[in-house]
């Protein structure tokens, strides 16, 4: 937008300008007093000659007659009752004579060596009716003008705006995929973006929304079907072990829909972090060795071996969302692995690499892009990791988006199982 503030003041200041220039030269070449008045600039040329071979003593009365004769305002006065400059007196004494303007109009003073040191003074009588309508015409071609110059830089304006309105019209009335397509020569190029970047998030909250409903119902099926089925087993035995132990059956199912459901929950409700991140320094390499603790009570149960290797450069980021994505891909690899899980970190001017490995039977290549989607887990990995609910990659990803970086997956060349490489943007000064 400050583009089209910029623009729309300088175009503006740039008409006004140029427009009276124009107006202004246009004017003193088509209404210059002395051209306007060289009628009268003669006869008072006339007059003088008429008094130059009249006594001095008669010279006023004869002016007197001249006027009434000719029928003009002239006046026959002596150069002392003037109150002007120099060279003003000296412009009098000039062919053309010296035209001056006051409220009445305009009039002329007149002198030469024969009237010295008098003057003639006559009233100029000037077409008021040409002037308005003059005035009036350069008015009217002065904001035409203006209009016209405007509207070069309106119309652009005008046609994006309206770009703008039928792609949130289309939005609206549910087409989510509904974008500008954003040019170079637009002064709203700010706002489209901005309208693409919304729509775009509303798009994958709506897609996400959609899948968590999805796969709520149809994974919550299971355990309500567990609770019918020992209510129902409960109900029809008059044994009170086997009571005992439905029960007990049903209270694990119970658990695990109360963990399903606040993990969906919490989900639901991450994307209100991402502007609520806390920026800070760490030593890299103290950071993760700090995380493999916080993890070693589930790396022995688990009998793993963990290999990190890390500079000691330090990073910029929000270190608690940034434990939290490290820990589920760590934590993930723990429930595949067989035996060894290796960690590498490295940074760069613009970007930090996290890298985390396993032996374990790895993801399959067409789902490299499928796994971080929410809820998504693979077939073969179901019954290994039925508590994740599909949402650990899912959380990761989100914690890159936030901070500018992205994560993928493929196949780690030295231990055959699963690579995951976190990115995340360093752009802050660290």
């Amino acid at each position: 937008m400050k583009k089209f503030y910029i623009s729309l003041l300088g175009s503006a200041l740039l008409s006004i300008v140029v427009l009276g220039w124009l107006i202004d030269a246009f004017s003193q070449q088509t209404q210059t007093p002395h051209d306007e008045f060289s009628l009268q600039s003669q006869m008072i040329n006339g007059f003088s000659k008429h008094l130059g071979s009249v006594a001095t003593s008669e010279r006023a009365n004869y002016v007197k007659q001249l006027a009434n004769d000719f029928n003009v305002k002239l006046d026959y006065k002596p150069n002392e009752t003037l109150a002007l400059p120099p060279s003003l007196i000296l412009q009098m004494h000039t062919q053309s004579g010296l035209i001056l303007e006051d409220q009445q109009g305009f009039y002329m003073l007149y002198s030469n060596e024969v009237l010295s040191p008098y003057h003639l003074t006559m009233r100029l009588e000037k077409g008021l009716e040409t002037d308005q309508r003059n005035d009036i015409i350069l008015t009217l071609l002065f904001y035409a003008g203006l209009c016209i110059f405007m509207g070069f830089i309106i119309a652009p304006l005008a046609k994006r705006l309206t770009v703008l309105n039928e792609a949130a019209k289309k939005f609206a009335a549910g087409n989510v995929q509904a974008r500008i397509k954003v040019s170079h020569f637009t002064y709203i190029k700010d706002v489209e973006l901005t309208f693409n970047r919304m729509a775009s998030q509303i798009e994958k909250l709506v897609a996400e929304n959609k899948l968590m409903a999805s796969s709520l119902s149809h994974d919550i099926r299971t355990p309500i079907a567990c609770l019918r089925f020992g209510l129902d087993a409960a109900l029809d035995t008059s044994d009170e072990k086997k009571v005992k132990q439905y029960l007990s059956r049903m209270e694990n199912d119970l658990d695990h829909m109360e963990s399903m459901l606040k993990s969906y929950l919490a989900f639901a409700t991450l994307e209100k972090n991402a502007n609520q991140l806390t920026y800070s320094q760490t030593n890299l390499s103290h950071y993760l060795e700090d995380l493999l603790a916080q993890l070693a009570p589930k790396i022995e149960t688990s009998k793993l071996k963990i290999q990190l290797n890390s500079s000691n450069d330090l990073v910029c980021a929000d270190l608690h969302w940034l434990a939290r994505a490290i820990t589920n891909l760590i934590g993930n690899a723990c429930d595949f692995a067989k035996a060894h899980i290796y960690v590498s970190a490295k940074r760069d001017e613009h970007y930090l690499y996290i890298t985390v490995e396993d032996d374990g039977p790895g993801i399959s290549p067409e789902n490299f892009n499928n796994v971080f989607s929410p809820f998504f887990r693979e077939e073969s990995h179901r019954n290994r990791a039925d508590k994740s609910y599909g949402l650990g990659l899912a959380i990761v990803a989100k914690v890159a988006d936030w901070h500018h970086g992205n994560v993928s997956v493929s196949k780690s060349s030295q231990l055959g199982g699963a690579c995951f490489t976190l990115k995340i943007g360093q752009h802050h000064d660290s």
